[in-house]
This record gives structure tokens, sequence and C-alpha cells, in this order.
């Protein structure tokens, strides 16, 4: 069996498209399979549309988290809850195209347990975007020895066996593309071109965009600590060639009474302080929530709550 995770926030206008879509496509594979919903929070008609699809499609399954808790968090919800053998991870909006989806089968059964697709082009995506994605990459691939496929999306395929080792990841900050990178396990490469949305607005906005790549640098590498320690050096050795130009001032006699050099060298340390303080505090924010235990996600609904309930992490 086949499990197809879609998690969904604010897409009411694009449930049944997407559903159709899917639907048809796995009726050409001609494979059984589970097309899970994962509604994180939506104000809209989210959660009605996806609950008429379950009751009316024993493969629909319909669930709804106790309120929004972001995009990687339903992802993994759905994750937790499916019972493929393989999993497909995909988004609502037509962007991530269900047409892939038999191409990505293939590619499992020729044995490769992750097939990651790759976005070669997104229609309308501004030049802004294009330009910080792929900085970002190369960023993320030099302070991490967790390799992430640039371009790469959370339309991918899974293995089972290679599900089974994610499920142990639990951190609540989590950048599911950096824990899938390092996971191993024999995976190839899937590249596509991203149409625009079907319908409505990404909800994807900036101030998302850069909590999800704080996050994926954070919890993926422990370059940024040790970059407080080059500024900190850095800042010591052009203290002490203030110092060594304050020393030839007063011996040249041309010395004027400390502020400048008070204000200069509260300017160096204070910043350098300050930059390693902030992020010291990310970090320890981040050890802060992970000691809390808390789970990732709790349901308000599910639409096929009489099976066993495995929503709950440990």
């Amino acid at each position: 069996m086949i499990s197809i995770i879609t998690p969904v926030y604010n897409e009411e206008e694009n449930i049944n498209c997407f559903y159709d879509a899917v639907t048809a496509v796995m009726n050409q594979v001609g494979m059984d399979y589970e097309l899970i919903y994962v509604n994180d929070g939506s104000r809209d008609g989210t959660e009605r549309e996806i609950n008429r699809l379950a009751a009316a499609d024993p493969h629909v399954r319909a669930v709804s988290l106790a309120r929004n808790f972001g995009h990687q968090i339903a992802l993994t919800c759905g994750m937790d809850l499916s019972r493929g053998d393989a999993i497909i991870t995909m988004d609502g909006d037509m962007q991530h195209p269900p047409a892939l989806i038999p191409e990505l089968i293939a590619r499992w059964q020729e044995g490769y347990d992750i097939v990651q697709t790759v976005r070669e082009t997104t229609e309308n995506a501004s030049l802004f975007k294009r330009i910080t994605s792929a900085a970002y990459y190369k960023l993320m691939n030099a302070i991490s020895a967790t390799p992430v496929v640039p371009g790469g999306s959370d339309f991918r395929l899974m293995d089972r066996k290679a599900l089974s080792i994610f499920q142990k990841f639990r951190e609540h900050s989590r950048f599911i593309r950096g824990i899938v990178g390092g996971l191993g396990f024999r995976q190839t490469t899937l590249s596509f071109k991203a149409p625009a949305r079907h319908a409505g607005t990404s909800k994807f906005s900036l101030r998302k965009m850069l909590h999800l790549a704080m996050d994926g640098i954070i919890t993926n590498s422990t370059v940024p600590l040790r970059m407080t320690f080059y500024l900190g050096f850095l800042g010591a050795f052009a203290g002490v060639i203030l110092i060594v130009y304050v020393c030839y001032c007063h011996i040249a006699g041309i010395t004027v009474p400390g502020w400048s050099t008070t204000v200069i060298l509260l300017a160096i340390f204070g910043s350098v302080n300050l930059m390693a303080l902030g992020i010291l505090g990310e970090y320890i924010g981040r050890i802060f929530e992970e000691t809390k235990q808390r789970p990732l996600y709790w349901l308000a609904h599910d639409s096929k709550e009489t099976e066993p309930d495995r929503s709950l992490t440990k």
C-alpha cells in the first residue's frame, strides 16, 4: 500500500482538485493506497471538505490537529499515522504534481528507499525567492555535515524502512529535509518543474520561511557556535591593534582624553558579545523546548479514530 500525506492549512479551494488528481493517478497505478489529509488548524472550510471526502471515499483519511502546529509538524503527524509500505509526502496546492506519483513509485520499485524530488523552476516565483533559496542551500551544505539537496522540497517518497528510522527523530524544531538527507539508505532524485498554485495564495509567509531556515541551520549545524569564537577572536585582535594605536598616540603626545577610545572599545566588544549571546540564546532556547518533552502534536479529530491512535509521541 502507498500512503500519500498532505498537510493543508486554509486550502479549501484546492482540496477537491488535488483529490481528483490523486485519485485518477492512483487508479491508473492500480495499487492500494490511502490519502491522509492533515488539517493544520485551518480557519476556512478545509476541515469540512476533507471530512466530506473521508466519509465518501474509504481511501481518504481526514486528520485535524487541535491547533496550527506548522507545516513540518503536520507532515510528521501524517507520517506517524501512515500504514503504507511506502509513503509520499506532498503539498495539496498542486505545485507538487500528482502526475509524478507513478514515477516516484517506479523508482521505489527499482530498489530506492528514498526518492527526493528537486524543483528545477517554479512558475511565478520571484527573483528574490530564487536567489535567497539558492544562497540558503549553499550555506546549509557549507556549514552542515548533513547533505541537503539544492532545490529539494518536501515532495518525496520514503520506504517504510527509512520511515521507521525517521520516526525516531522527535525534535520539535524540525527541518525534515535535513533529517531525511542524513538518513542514508539508497537515495535518488527526480527533477520537476513546479506549476503555479491551483488557487489561493501561499500560506508560507516570509516570517515562516525565515523560521524554517533558522531551524534548518541550528538543528543541523554547530558552526554558528564556532563562529562566535572566531568573531570574539577577531574582536580581540582589533582591540589589540587599537591599544597599540592608543599607545603610539600617547607616546607621540597626540592623545585625546579617552572618550573616543572607550566608545570604540565598547562598540567592538559590545557587538561581539551581543552577537555571541544571540546565537547561544537560539541554541539554549532549543534545548529548553526539548527538555519539556511535550508531544509534537495532538489531534482534534480523526476520521479513522477507531484505529489505534499513534499520534502522541514518546
